[in-house]
């Protein structure tokens, strides 16, 4: 068991007691600080694996990530709101602190996308989009110029203020669509998307998450490509890790843990061509379309993008069996 004693997680619980005795997690001096102190212990690489650690962190995690979703909110509809104030926001979202993440997050994930996507998506949804959507902003503008983006969040504020950002821009106010409802509800219309992307804090721990992916499981398209944001290593204190064994329903693609400071890792998946029930049945196989159980997890080192400091990918070696 890792408890108290490392060092890591004795600094990441004492940041823990700061942030959660502040008044309030909205942007401030006082926020921004610790916050920033928790990412800086959080970003080196570290080899903690946070499934081993003891019961009591376990909770003390849990309860820190729900703080993350909490501050990174409002420090995104802060932001958001003084886009929103220009004539064309779109040509200040440097002034988000977090931005030049975004656009090196972006890159890594479309750089994915294109490895194991032949045909550019004509529709993409983005699910837990947010008051700021860079990602679908970012996608749109540089890499996924003629695509269609409909970004999917359960809180109305949130998509008026993501809407101000883009209706003054001739291109992306007639490719990017916001709906206000919760995920779960949305069932037939998945079945439109060739990509869907799940923000790292759509499910707070992994119990949630899971729904929404076997969710998403019954109601996308099968070949759809999902893209989800997980957490490695000490980086997992920050967000939901997912791992690949979790997600039933889809074959599992590949699995990047990038080392720099881009925080999220990236699990690309692919919605199985026929329903599980039947694959389960075939004791053949069907090439790639099968990850055996005991090699959903298995991990190898591998490094295409060169921007990247390390990135691991999943290995599926049925496929060549």
């Amino acid at each position: 068991m890792v408890c108290q004693k490392e060092p890591l997680v004795q600094k990441v619980c004492d940041l823990y007691e700061q942030i959660s005795s502040l008044e309030s997690l909205k942007p401030s001096k006082d926020v921004d600080m610790l916050f920033t102190q928790l990412v800086l212990t959080c970003i080196p690489p570290n080899p903690i694996d946070v499934n081993k650690l003891c019961k009591k962190i376990q909770e003390m995690r849990s309860k820190l990530i729900r703080l993350c979703g909490e501050a990174e909110g409002h420090l995104e509809s802060h932001f958001s709101a003084i886009l929103g104030s220009y004539e064309n926001p779109l040509d200040h979202l440097n002034l988000f602190p977090y931005y030049s993440n975004y656009l090196k997050l972006s890159h890594l994930e479309f750089n994915i996308l294109k490895q194991h996507c032949s045909n550019v998506p004509s529709k993409v949804a983005f699910v837990g989009s947010g008051p700021l959507p860079l990602t679908s902003i970012v996608l749109a503008c540089n890499h996924l110029t003629a695509t269609s983006f409909h970004n999917y969040d359960i809180d109305p504020s949130a998509n008026s203020k993501a809407l101000q950002l883009v209706t003054s821009h001739p291109d992306l106010s007639s490719r990017m669509f916001f709906h206000t409802t919760d995920i779960m509800d949305v069932t037939s219309e998945l079945q439109e998307f060739d990509v869907v992307f799940l923000a790292a804090l759509v499910g707070m721990d992994k119990e949630e998450k899971v729904k929404v992916v076997d969710h998403l499981a019954k109601q996308m398209a099968p070949g759809a490509i999902l893209m989800l944001r997980s957490a490695h290593g000490a980086r997992a204190f920050l967000y939901p890790v997912i791992d690949p064994c979790d997600l039933r329903g889809f074959e599992v693609l590949s699995v990047f843990h990038p080392s720099d400071e881009v925080v999220n890792s990236v699990v690309i998946a692919r919605k199985y061509s026929m329903p599980i029930n039947s694959i389960d049945h075939q004791q053949t196989g069907i090439g790639s379309m099968i990850v055996l159980p005991n090699k959903c997890c298995e991990i190898l080192a591998f490094n295409p993008l060169s921007h990247v400091t390390m990135v691991e990918e999943l290995a599926v070696e049925e496929k060549h069996s």
